[in-house]
């Protein structure tokens, strides 16, 4: 145990002491720690050894997912937001449906057996981007902000609307009875998810701006505990919301814009959340996925390719028409649409309620995830100084 924990103590380590350094190459936080997993890891030296179930790996994506998403919204510019509202509708409204069919439909001949509920269970399970893949492009001013804030907020609500689609698709796909209720159970549990998900973040993070408010006032807070407010409040937030049946997601996206809002100085209570959220991503990629290429297909890899391409950038392209935006930045848009943390937890779901085909659907989602990690940390820097010599959203 406390050689593991050595292991992976040297990694945060070392990759925090060069962090910056990492950030201006073509390299990323997740290919180093997944690189770093893979090389200790069983398929490497086997020098780490971990124990670790697909329970445990999805509590760790979600810890690191509420966090990342909390942030992400507390940090987001809500004057830009108001203004660009729209390019964001489009995105969760017309790209994300529009992904989920095309991808149902490449699914269909590629992996015959997956069945109708198999295939569109996949293509959901890969149509939410994540927000911490996505945080080097969201967070580099050299990104028009009005590009940065879409890609934000399309990150930050994607997975937790995703979030009762794979519900609903989970009961038919193990032949849960509905019966005749079908429309009911689904209206029934999307108001479930998004609405209790809504309310909980939000009623959260209000009562806790208030006591934070009240506390400053009378100096109670202590400078040694100025940033752990914000990783409590997303971890209540989260937890309260999936206890009650809700979405976590949402809950924790809503409240961090919500804090952003009500709170006189957010940013500076930020910083705890922020690191946690990055230490657990960065450890939910060490321990993620290897064994599970052993398993790899033809089909799968070009399904993967097919998802962080056409699958996506298409709906996106046809979701940003007539938006005003010149084509390099729909392209933009397009390509990064990175898929991690939620594309995991809700992989996890699927395979440990049985569904069948599950090991193909996992492998896949493994794959995706992966080479996304790749690729989209490969491309960040390069297309972001493109993006900025061609002239940002003009045109």
């Amino acid at each position: 145990m406390y050689g593991n924990a050595a292991i992976l103590a040297a990694v945060v380590l070392i990759y925090s002491a060069s962090a910056g350094r990492v950030a201006r190459s073509w390299l990323s936080g997740p290919i180093l720690f997944t690189a770093a997993g893979l090389v200790v890891g069983p398929l490497g030296f086997g020098v780490l050894r971990l124990e670790i179930t697909a329970v445990d790996l999805k509590v760790l994506a979600e810890a690191a997912l509420a966090m990342v998403l909390f942030t992400d919204a507390a940090h987001a510019d809500l004057g830009v937001v108001r203004r660009t509202v729209g390019l964001p509708q489009r995105l969760l409204l017309i790209g994300l449906p529009l992904t989920i069919v095309f991808g149902f439909l490449v699914a269909l001949p590629l992996f015959p057996t997956l069945g109708l509920f198999g295939a569109a269970l996949l293509a959901t399970l890969l149509a939410p981007t994540d927000a911490a893949l996505g945080a080097p492009v969201v967070s580099n001013e050299a990104v028009p902000v009005e590009t940065r804030e879409a890609l934000n907020l399309e990150s930050g609500l994607n997975d937790g609307i995703c979030v009762p689609v794979v519900v609903i698709l989970l009961d038919l796909a193990i032949g849960t009875e509905i019966e005749h209720r079908s429309l009911g159970h689904a209206i029934t549990v999307v108001i479930e998810e998004i609405g209790i998900g809504l309310i909980t973040g939000l009623a959260l993070t209000v009562i806790a701006v208030a006591i934070l408010r009240i506390a400053g006032q009378r100096k109670w807070i202590s400078a040694h505990w100025l940033h752990v407010p914000v990783v409590a409040l997303a971890a209540l937030c989260f937890a309260s919301a999936q206890a009650l049946g809700g979405s976590g997601f949402i809950a924790c996206f809503a409240g961090g814009l919500l804090f952003n809002y009500l709170h006189d100085r957010p940013k500076e209570m930020l910083g705890g959340a922020a690191s946690t959220g990055e230490v657990l991503a960065m450890l939910t990629w060490v321990v993620f996925g290897g064994p599970l290429l052993g398993h790899l297909t033809w089909s799968m890899l070009i399904y993967a390719v097919l998802s962080l391409t056409v699958i996506r950038m298409v709906p996106v392209l046809l979701s940003l028409v007539g938006s005003g935006m010149s084509v390099g930045s729909k392209l933009f848009i397009g390509w990064f649409g990175p898929r991690g943390l939620a594309s995991i937890v809700f992989a996890v779901m699927v395979f440990d309620a049985g569904v069948p085909g599950r090991e193909t659907i996992a492998v896949t989602v493994v794959c995706t995830v992966l080479l996304s990690i790749i690729l989209h940390g490969v491309t960040a820097n390069p297309l972001i100084t493109t993006l900025r010599r061609s002239g940002g959203n003009g045109g």
